[in-house]
């Protein structure tokens, strides 16, 4: 999963980016409205973490033309506690919840989590698959209540296929959801990790299949 956060404190935005890494999250950050607006024209992104008073275009603005554009991606502003009239107008603008400055990360954290859920359909914080079940808080993947042990970049993969599980995934759909701007990964390591993760998911009587030409498909009952 891929967020972009949008404030214009660079200390605030260490500390929130460095808290949504941790949760597993492939995490971008631009300090002002202008490039934001840029960004999201240009990128996708799982969930957007907006502050409102931003330089050059603020928060409201660039709800507003996000959603002008037909945009859905989650929203969740992050602004003063006194400034309720821009919380209500975000809100009305097509925000989908909202945080009041200061917070504790572990709420940021949980509201995150609970956008995603809404966002996939999925009021619980577990996915599951057959015998094989994600927990997407506490980022452990069990087969028959026995941990699966997958590396940082191999957890990115699975959740982003399971997610999706029954349609085909692209190469750049999976890179998107690996790396942020500081970071790059080849096609060839891509299909390292899915060949690992087709030896490792090979016990779950779940598949990896490629679909060629367009990407990958996760598959619960298939064979290879």
């Amino acid at each position: 999963m891929r967020l972009l956060i949008v404030e214009d404190d660079p200390i605030l935005a260490d500390g929130l980016v460095r808290s949504m890494e941790e949760c597993g999250y492939v995490t971008d950050w631009v300090a002002n409205g202008e490039d934001a607006d840029n960004v999201l024209r240009q990128e996708l992104h799982d969930l957007l973490i907006l502050d409102l008073g931003l330089p050059r275009i603020n928060g409201i603005q660039i709800l507003e033309r996000l959603r002008s554009r037909k945009n859905k991606i989650p929203v969740l502003i992050i602004t003063a506690k006194g400034a309720l009239e821009d919380r209500i107008r975000g809100l009305d603008l097509g925000a989908d919840d909202y945080l009041p400055k200061p917070f504790d990360l572990p709420e940021l954290e949980a509201r995150v989590r609970a956008l995603i859920r809404r966002v996939h359909g999925n009021g619980i914080n577990e996915l599951t698959m057959g015998a094989l079940c994600f927990d997407t808080k506490g980022r452990r993947i069990t087969v028959e209540g026995k941990p699966l042990d997958l590396s940082d970049r191999e957890m990115s993969v699975f959740e982003t296929l399971l997610r999706r599980a029954g349609k085909v995934v692209s190469k750049e759909q999976i890179l998107e959801s690996l790396c942020n701007w500081n970071e790059e990964v080849s096609d060839n390591a891509i299909e390292v990790y899915i060949h690992r993760l087709r030896k490792k998911l090979g016990a779950c009587r779940i598949v990896i299949r490629t679909v060629r030409g367009l990407g990958y498909l996760m598959d619960p009952m298939g064979d290879d």
